[in-house]
């Protein structure tokens, strides 16, 4: 049985099932196993994680700990309740409307940070006027519709992982900005910290960044090593600006001082900082890696939730959430009614009732003409439906981002 603990529970003999945590902040080789030695419960805490669960059929049990159904339940209901009282950011056109720009934005953008990356990597400046002008087509189509450039940035290739994470931790970093409407200059600003806030992974061997496997204590280090490298190459950058400089600096810090490069706490992390570091976490474990399968956007926004407790401002991530949807555009739902469909945009009035095409039926088990439903509305004006749960769209073998501007 899988059970959820606090780590001042841990004891030798225990089997560790999951660390409860993204892929850079642990430096074990290995993510399950049998704790051995005092040590490695030293570096555990020190690591700062504070809940992770235990495999009690594999080590130790904690009788009185919840059961890790339960402790995600529990998450996700107080996360819905605290949801259920947001509202959304109107939009100015329509899914079908932006799509097809979003996918222009989103390709240039790409190839942009792949040079980018690619000339720091030979040493040369970075070019601000090539760079500027890509965060300005970002936040226009943002400022079109959030959801059409967001869905997008869902599909992601692992082998153009590192560059596509710039493109969405800059897409997410000006959405994030726009709904706390923060002004044009400090929201172009934090859309440029985004883009480049992962420059010095150019200077990280292609064998570490991209092993298939855990990496080593050494390897780890190199990592960590990626944020000051960055913040050095910017710094040779004519004109760039203090907060591209401190996002790219310490957008792995935590704010309960665990992060790295400085291990600052929360008071002296500046808000778009602490902002940049939710996105970039959001991201990197929503995305299929080479190491590891993405999980849903919900379930991530569950663990950002979670994990607000310690690591992340609770206010922003609650901020977040509204940003982008309790059940993100692209995200595959479960409907009452039997009912597969693809999110496809927030409701103002209500996260928990987003507008949904339904494209396939469970009950049985064919495709479906694809029909808009609005959650929110009732029976005879295209509603009276509603989400039973989100859906792993590998677990029904569909590809929901098909049917985003299907008609």
């Amino acid at each position: 049985m899988l059970k959820k603990i606090h780590v001042s529970q841990l004891k030798l003999g225990m089997y560790i099932h999951d660390l409860n945590c993204d892929w850079f902040t642990h430096p074990f080789v290995v993510s399950r196993f049998k704790l051995s030695t005092d040590e490695e419960i030293e570096r555990i805490v020190k690591a700062g994680i504070h809940e992770l669960s235990i495999d009690t059929s594999k080590g130790l049990d904690v009788a009185d700990a919840p059961t890790q159904e339960e402790a995600d339940a529990a998450v996700e209901a107080e996360m819905i309740a605290v949801a259920a009282s947001m509202n959304s950011a109107p939009l100015r056109l329509s899914l079908a409307e932006e799509l097809a720009r979003a996918q222009q934005v989103k390709n240039q953008a790409h190839k942009l940070v792949r040079n980018v990356m690619q000339d720091a990597r030979l040493g040369k400046a970075i070019e601000l006027d090539q760079v500027e002008p890509v965060v300005e087509q970002i936040t226009e189509s943002i400022l079109r519709n959030a959801g059409a450039l967001i869905g997008l940035m869902q599909i992601k290739s692992k082998d153009d992982y590192t560059f596509l994470h710039s493109v969405s931790v800059c897409t997410l970093m000006v959405a994030f900005c726009r709904s706390l409407d923060l002004d044009a200059e400090t929201t172009r600003q934090a859309g440029l910290g985004g883009l480049l806030h992962d420059t010095g992974k150019a200077l990280v061997p292609d064998a570490v960044l991209n092993k298939p496997g855990r990496l080593t204590e050494e390897e780890f280090a190199i990592i960590q090593r990626h944020p000051k490298d960055g913040y050095d190459i910017l710094l040779k950058t004519p004109q760039i600006g203090p907060i591209p400089l401190d996002i790219t600096l310490h957008h792995h810090e935590r704010m309960d001082g665990s992060g790295y490069p400085d291990k600052m706490p929360g008071d002296q992390i500046n808000t778009l900082v602490q902002m940049s570091s939710i996105v970039d976490v959001y991201d990197a474990i929503t995305a299929d890696r080479c190491y590891h399968k993405g999980m849903p956007a919900t379930d991530a926004l569950r663990k950002l939730f979670e994990w607000s407790k310690h690591h992340f401002n609770p206010n922003l991530v609650q901020a977040f959430m509204r940003c982008v949807g309790i059940y993100p555009v692209g995200t595959l739902v479960r409907l009452e009614s039997g009912k597969l469909g693809v999110v496809t945009e927030q409701n103002e009035s209500n996260l928990l009732s987003p507008k949904v095409k339904a494209f396939f039926s469970t009950k049985s088990n064919v495709y479906i003409k694809p029909v808009e439903i609005d959650l929110a509305k009732p029976m005879g004006k295209g509603g009276a439906d509603k989400i039973v749960s989100h859906e792993s769209p590998t677990k029904w073998g569909l590809d929901p981002m098909r049917f985003l501007a299907a008609t």
